[in-house]
Formats: structure tokens, sequence, C-alpha cells
């Protein structure tokens, strides 16, 4: 792959990236206004009458922001490696381990959530039961906490700031989206963290395409003659 190639396969990987996420929040908390259905059996009828959107939706951010988040990694390691390559070696293998875990993350989701709308038509007890026991999986794997993610954004960011490449402003602040992340696994800063990595990873995601867009650009952009 040429070089402005894959600078522009990133830089469109991370803008959809953004994408994503933010589809993600609309849906969930304007559309399902998920944040106010706490109780279990109130999250499954919520499941019941919405199940082909919410399957969508699991789809959308869950297997396919993992899948193009391979894209990205893929991208960012060939940027930067060639200054950094042992560091660059270890933050490739957090960004495609995170992609791992957010693809899993979906496809229990939908899986779960299928089962459950099944068993809330015959037994609405069982259905809680079952979504009480699957739905920390869910969120162990890719929601609960952003330890993985946040590893990945850190180490990108050190990586940058290492090799004087993307921007000075934007890698200071990817180490504090890294490190809201990693804060997430904490539990009594799990929600503010979570809260803060996943909002201010969208403005990363959209500087960091913007960057490899215009890399792209300068790259391919025809010499003196």
């Amino acid at each position: 792959m040429s070089r402005w190639n894959y600078l522009r396969v990133g830089g469109l990987a991370a803008l959809t990236e953004a994408a994503i996420y933010v589809a993600g929040i609309a849906y969930f908390l304007v559309v399902l206004d998920f944040a106010n259905v706490t109780a279990p059996l109130q999250q499954i009828e919520l499941f019941v009458a919405n199940q082909t959107s919410l399957y969508a939706m699991y789809l959308l951010i869950y297997v396919v922001f993992g899948v193009v988040l391979v894209a990205l990694v893929l991208s960012l390691h060939a940027r930067l490696k060639t200054d950094a390559p042992m560091l660059m070696g270890a933050t490739t293998a957090f960004g495609l381990i995170w992609a791992g875990l957010v693809i899993a993350s979906g496809m229990v989701a939908n899986i779960a959530t299928g089962v459950v709308v099944d068993l809330y038509g015959t037994d609405p007890t069982q259905a809680t039961t079952v979504w009480l026991a699957v739905s920390p999986v869910i969120d162990g794997l890719g929601g609960g906490n952003e330890i993985v993610g946040g590893i990945w954004t850190l180490l990108v960011s050190v990586a940058a700031l290492r090799t004087r490449a993307l921007h000075r402003v934007l890698n200071y602040f990817g180490l504090v989206v890294g490190t809201a992340g990693i804060l997430s696994a904490i539990p009594a800063l799990g929600e503010v963290g979570g809260g803060i990595f996943g909002l201010t990873q969208i403005v990363w995601f959209v500087g960091l395409g913007v960057l490899l867009l215009r890399a792209s650009r300068r790259e391919t952009a025809p010499g003196p003659r």
C-alpha cells in the first residue's frame, strides 16, 4: 500500500470512528433515553420494542467500529513505526486487542439481546435473570471500562510526541483522553472516566482524521517541475 493511500484510509477511519460515537450517543441517550431506564425488566421491555434498530446499532457501534479501528491502528503504525519501532509495536498490539474486544462485545450483545427478547415472551423473570448475567460480560469486554482503548490512545500520543508527528496540541490532548480511559478501570471513577473518555475521544478522532487526510494530500501533491 502506498504512503498516501494508508494515510487517507487512516484519516477516513478516524472520522468514521467519531461519527459512530456520535450516532451511538444520539441513539441511546436521545432516541431510547437509556440513561433513565435503570431497572433490568424495563431495559428488556425497551429491547423488545426496539429490537431491530437495537441490533443494527450494536452492529454499528461495536462490530463496525472494531473493524474500522483495525484500519486506523494499522495506518498509525505505518505512520509512526519508523522513528519509534518498539513503542509502536506495543501500541499497535493494544490497538488490535481493543478492536477484538469491541467486536466480541458487539457479537455477545446482539446474541444476548435476541435471547432475552425471546425469553421475555414466555418468562419475563428468566429473561431478566439472563440479562443480569450477560450484561456484565458485555460491559467487561467493551463498554464497562475503557482501559485498553485508553492505553492505546495514550501510547499513540506518546509515540507521536516522541517522533514529532501529527500535531503537538492533539498529542497532548490524546494524553488526557488516554488517561481518562485508563482511570475508568477504577470503580469509583468508572462512570466519570468512561464518559470523559468517550466524549473527548470524539474530538481526538476528528483531529486525527483531519491531520491524516492533510498529510495524505501533501504526500500526493505534485512536486515542482
